[in-house]
């Protein structure tokens, strides 16, 4: 039985990560772009006019086969997690964080290249640098798929951590109301955790892009990552990108949380 429970959550996982990004991916690759406007001929225009419609998806589908094994490993690992993390930890929303951020941090580190391989391909222009996904496997070292690792599994394990707790928070809050659904709920908790986190996603995007191109600034590590953007764009520079960053997240985290919802119904009721 806990076997097929585990099953239910790696399929809602699965499904809820592939309807969220597909849907929201031009607004996705606006956002990447943003974070590295340097990058030549790497706006919505330039893509539209050499590689046409069809591209304002481009990198969407290996951002689809990253998030299936990521969302669903968070969030069947989620559920495997919490109850011990509650059983251990008095505060529930802390319980949630701390088991957020476990489930976090494991399962970027499993998908990893991945993350790195959507960025190269929603950054290139005309397939100008890689074919696809075993092109990139195959220019690159373990070395450089993992590049950055260290700011994404900080930053990423910090915003799972957010988006559960407050997730949980925020559907307490509403519940009884006329604002009551989970898509409010969802798209309010991403919005709320990129908010916090958003300098993090910039730098991890900037350090996973070293050598992708010349005009892609060179930074040794964290530290000198925030020194050389401060020092060249000031603190804004940091969140470059950011009301890009609200406009995909709210409708992403919305259909994210709310497929999972219906998802896990579903399931449960074909048992």
């Amino acid at each position: 039985m806990n076997q097929y429970i585990m099953y239910q959550d790696l399929i809602s996982g699965a499904v809820a990560g592939v309807v969220s990004r597909t849907m929201v991916a031009p607004i996705e690759l606006y956002r990447v772009q943003r974070q590295n406007s340097f990058i030549p001929n790497t706006t919505i225009r330039d893509v539209f006019k050499r590689e046409g419609i069809r591209h304002l998806w481009k990198g969407n589908g290996t951002n689809c086969i990253r998030v299936v094994p990521q969302l669903a490993i968070n969030w069947s690992l989620y559920q495997k997690v919490k109850p011990i993390s509650e059983s251990m930890i008095e505060n529930k929303k802390a319980a949630n964080f701390v088991s957020g951020v476990g489930v976090g941090v494991t399962s970027m580190f499993l998908t990893y290249p991945l993350e790195v391989s959507r960025s190269f391909l929603s950054l290139q222009s005309n397939k100008n640098k890689y074919t696809g996904i075993v092109d990139i496997f195959r220019k690159n070292s373990t070395r450089q798929l993992y590049q950055g690792v260290h700011a994404s599994l900080i930053g990423y394990g910090l915003l799972t951590g957010l988006q559960y707790s407050s997730y949980g928070y925020i559907n307490d809050q509403l519940k009884g109301t006329m604002f009551d659904t989970k898509l409010l709920s969802g798209g309010i908790c991403g919005c709320f955790s990129v908010s916090i986190m958003y300098p993090g996603d910039l730098i991890r995007r900037r350090l996973q892009i070293q050598n992708f191109d010349p005009s892609v600034p060179k930074y040794n590590g964290i530290i000198d990552c925030i020194k050389k953007i401060v020092r060249s764009e000031g603190v804004p520079g940091l969140y470059r990108g950011l009301l890009a960053n609200y406009a995909k997240t709210f409708p992403t985290f919305a259909i994210q949380f709310y497929t999972l919802d219906k998802m896990k119904n579903f399931l449960k009721n074909e048992n």
